[in-house]
């Protein structure tokens, strides 16, 4: 073809497509889908699938997106890091050790959930370590000692809310404030059970210790560092954490992991698996179908008694042992070739009827009389006649790709070295999130795959319109 009459051919192409609303929004959600692909490692971090093994220890677990409390009314704070280099800012330096004194506007109605630093490093004399105190000085004026005279022993995280001494110490510090007297039994059961951070951040009231009221304002969270004789120690990597209530776009999982990159990276996958499954098993149904027109008689009919075999075998369950047998998981390139090896079949039978009508056209019968081979004729004037109907195909053979591995990795038979839709809905499904009200673990997922395929239903309804003549709008 030259390439004058391949270009009329794309003009053409074009111009019947734009007509079509549903191709047009399928091609635009396709750009999107291929964006988003793209930029994954930029919009999020180029390592996720392998930090995607591990627990996210500084991010705060099964916690909902930011813009939740759009529909809750709530509103709650969200994750913040304060990095060594910003939290430089705040140290001071005396003559007895170090004082980093950090101001925290709290805004809103419920506080984050814990105050952490992390990496501090302490050097020794001897006997003696550096030592800790940590205090937050509230807004009303009053101001709690919280850990006092902390050792430091080399690489030191402090943690605030789970510290059962913390809770202890808010709890006389609430009598203290309220005068209110609580049974033994009573403040046991509180030693275990209060949100240290609510009562630290509420209104002084005598309730506060079981229906705390955010008291807003300006906070300053200090650390007192005393540095006895010769020790020291170390804030070039230190960072505090205030562990939110919320965390970015789409929230957190129970190991801490950033759902919305496990979106982003999830649909690298999904469009790989998605378009090279329909690409080669349409391919392999074209080549089936047109050789067993082409050859016909014995040949064909042993070709079709094959194909309605395979046709017959439960394709879900099968991959499922397949996945088992591969100890338990299959890799990206497997399921491809496992999704070929059984989707041809039905692209083959209509293949096949299609080539039937085209083996009958005058150019084939000459084609043979000249003495042209059977590859030739399959591959240059047959095979070729069929690609309107390929590239509709193809299109419409993406989503049940794209179901068929989230399917496998929901149930835990995927590639454990990918991030996948399935994968989050497989980690969602054992955590009970459903049950457990855990939407934006769910949801977001589900939509992502739904809307892939939507995405592709969309082209290839569009595309076989437009290629397939009897599907023509007059």
């Amino acid at each position: 073809m030259r390439w004058v009459d391949l270009k009329e051919s794309l003009s053409d192409f074009w111009f019947e497509f734009r007509r079509e609303k549903t191709g047009i929004a399928g091609l635009a959600l396709l750009i999107f889908w291929i964006v988003v692909a793209v930029s994954a490692p930029y919009v999020t971090e180029p390592n996720i699938p392998d930090k995607w093994k591990t627990i996210w220890i500084e991010n705060p677990k099964v916690v909902p997106p930011t813009w939740s409390s759009i529909f809750s009314g709530v509103s709650e704070a969200p994750h913040e890091v304060i990095y060594p280099e910003e939290l430089q800012k705040y140290v001071q330096s005396t003559t007895r050790g170090l004082i980093i004194d950090i101001p925290y506007n709290m805004k809103y109605d419920v506080p984050p959930q814990d105050i952490v630093l992390m990496n501090i490093s302490g050097k020794a004399d001897g006997r003696l370590r550096p030592s800790l105190t940590l205090k937050i000085v509230r807004p009303d004026g009053k101001e709690i000692t919280l850990l006092s005279g902390v050792k430091i022993k080399g690489t030191t995280t402090i943690q605030v809310a789970r510290d059962s001494g913390v809770r202890k110490t808010v709890i006389n510090w609430v009598k203290g404030e309220t005068g209110i007297q609580l049974d033994p039994s009573k403040e046991l059961q509180l030693v275990t059970s209060i949100d240290t951070m609510r009562v630290l951040f509420a209104q002084i009231s005598p309730d506060m210790l079981e229906y705390p009221k955010a008291l807003q304002g300006e906070y300053h969270i200090v650390f007192e560092i005393k540095t006895p004789g010769n020790t020291s120690v170390d804030l070039s990597n230190a960072k505090l954490i205030l562990p939110g209530r919320t965390y970015g776009y789409l929230g957190t999982d129970d190991k801490g992991r950033d759902l919305f990159a496990g979106i982003v990276w999830g649909s690298r996958v999904s469009l790989t698996i998605g378009v090279a499954t329909a690409v080669l098993t349409v391919l392999v149904g074209i080549f089936y179908g047109v050789a067993a027109a082409y050859f016909g008689g014995w040949t064909d009919e042993i070709m079709m008694r094959f194909q309605e075999f395979m046709a017959s075998i439960p394709t879900l369950p099968i991959l499922i042992l397949l996945g088992t047998y591969f100890g338990g998981h299959i890799q990206l390139w497997q399921i491809v070739l496992l999704l070929t090896v059984f989707g041809w079949v039905g692209v083959a039978r209509v293949a096949r009827s299609m080539a039937y009508q085209i083996k009958e056209q005058t150019y084939v019968e000459a084609a043979i009389a000249l003495g042209a081979g059977s590859g030739r004729i399959i591959f240059k004037h047959m095979m070729p006649q069929l690609l309107p109907y390929a590239f509709a195909q193809m299109a419409l053979s993406v989503p049940g790709a794209v179901l068929a591995e989230a399917s496998l990795s929901f149930l835990g038979l995927g590639d454990p070295t990918q991030v996948t839709w399935g994968q989050i809905l497989h980690d969602a499904q054992n955590a009970n999130a459903a049950v457990n009200g855990y939407w934006w673990w769910v949801i977001p997922p589900g939509l992502a795959i739904a809307l892939v395929a939507f995405t592709f239903v969309l082209l290839g309804t569009a595309l076989d319109r437009i290629l397939n003549p009897r599907l023509r709008r007059l």
